[in-house]
């Protein structure tokens, strides 16, 4: 690619997004262009409009839920009061992990790698990359059932899974101190998400090929009212179906029947600048990772594209508010990363952190996602509940949300039925 050409790729690129982070953007077919609206044509167009389905919510879930309707033909309005991956959205982060290493729940392994596909696709029609294909490296003090069971689901379903011994893992990853590893999973076609470029990229698509997204505020159903009454900023929308997509905001939307069922917790994650001319933290020479460390994890990627080597905690942290709460990272949260980093990745001892963010886990009940009917409402559906694993499988949680609704069918897996879902937490997905 020439100068000149990235250029104007990237104009292109910055012009979508600042159209999605308006009031709205509307399609009116394939190779369109975005275009902004005034309040009085938004309003006239949800009017006058009757959809066959409404999403609530243009993080990863919506806007793939979007897409993959979009695609069996229906006339779709996507809503986010916030816009695509805004910065309180658990898409909105800068990156996210992507692997079929799931343990026993083959479920996930075989829906990572489906997923896979479709990210690869996205990106490669991306003016900047979306995914990089860094591999990811899974390493463990010794033979537990999670690994034993991921190399049993990957020799069933045919998927590619290194196994590396100490000795492997040191020659091939020398920036990591392996002290105490016995072994580590390593999944070269695997890799890192531009989390939140990509699901901009992915609405823009899908208003390009003719799609509604709208900023703004929609309710839920009122208890006397019909099934799916809906308003957005106060206007009327007529729809056949309406799904809520909205990520840690759906249980305060639905608190009698969610509340109890989700938790929504604070993770921090922490950025580092690497040792200047040590190429070794850069993608092409350390893959994302995961520290099972007794089951108490810890994760991170290179250097991707500038932003500094990444590092997080895995473990749930406290119960947090993604309206209110406060995004800046306590000292005790750095200086337990700290420890941490130093004693695997000895060469970044001392060097200065450069950047950080709290996003936040929408955790089910067990780790399973919700895709489900609502109980009380007709052709209402509710789709989340991440837990913290969730933005991987965005393209099949859509397509087996849309095809939930398309079909007017319930919960594509009895795993990800409301049912599942107890109100005592017991993380059963890692």
């Amino acid at each position: 690619m020439t100068p000149k050409s990235a250029s104007i790729n990237r104009r292109a690129l910055l012009a979508g997004v600042a159209a999605l982070g308006s009031v709205a953007a509307t399609g009116s077919g394939k190779g369109s262009s975005l275009s902004e609206k005034t309040k009085s044509q938004i309003q006239a167009n949800i009017r006058d409009n009757v959809w066959d389905v409404v999403v609530v919510g243009a993080g990863v879930f919506g806007a793939w839920t979007a897409t993959h309707l979009q695609r069996l033909g229906k006339k779709v309005l996507l809503v986010d009061a916030g816009g695509p991956a805004n910065v309180r959205a658990s898409s909105g982060g800068e990156t996210r992990m992507t692997r079929s290493a799931y343990g026993a729940d083959a479920i996930y392994s075989q829906m990572a790698t489906e997923s896979l596909a479709e990210w690869k696709a996205l990106s490669s029609r991306a003016a900047l990359p979306l995914f990089h294909p860094t591999g990811v490296l899974m390493f463990f003090q010794t033979m537990v059932d999670y690994a034993e069971q991921s190399i049993e689901v990957h020799k069933k379903l045919e998927l590619p899974l290194d196994m590396l011994d100490t000795k492997a893992l040191t020659a091939k990853f020398p920036q990591l101190d392996f002290a105490g590893v016995e072994f580590g999973l390593y999944e070269a076609e695997f890799g890192v998400l531009m989390a939140r470029r990509s699901v901009l990229h992915l609405v823009e698509e899908y208003v390009r090929a003719g799609g509604t997204y709208v900023r703004g505020q929609a309710t839920t159903p009122e208890p006397d009212s019909d099934s799916h009454s809906l308003k957005i900023d106060g206007e009327s929308v007529q729809t056949d179906a309406v799904i809520y997509a909205c990520g840690p905001c759906l249980p305060k939307l639905f608190p009698d029947l969610l509340g109890p069922r989700f938790l929504v917790t604070r993770q921090a994650v922490a950025f580092v600048a690497p040792p200047a001319g040590n190429d070794g933290f850069g993608p092409d020479a350390l893959p994302g990772w995961a520290d099972f460390n007794g089951g108490d994890l810890y994760y991170g990627f290179a250097d991707i594209e500038g932003r500094g080597f990444k590092i997080a905690h895995d473990q749930h942290g406290p119960a947090f508010d993604p309206d209110m709460g406060g995004r800046r990272i306590a000292d005790g949260e750095y200086d337990r990363l700290r420890r941490y980093m130093e004693r695997r990745f000895p060469e970044l001892t001392g060097q200065p952190f450069v950047g950080e963010r709290v996003c936040q886990y929408t955790n089910s009940s067990n780790g399973d996602f919700l895709i489900d009917k609502h109980p009380d409402f007709e052709r209402v559906y509710l789709l989340g509940g991440g837990s913290g694993h969730g933005f991987k499988h965005g393209p099949e949680v859509g397509r087996m949300a849309a095809a939930m609704v398309a079909n007017a069918t319930s919960a594509p897996d009895q795993r990800f039925s409301l049912t599942s879902k107890e109100t005592t937490h017991a993380r059963a997905v890692i």
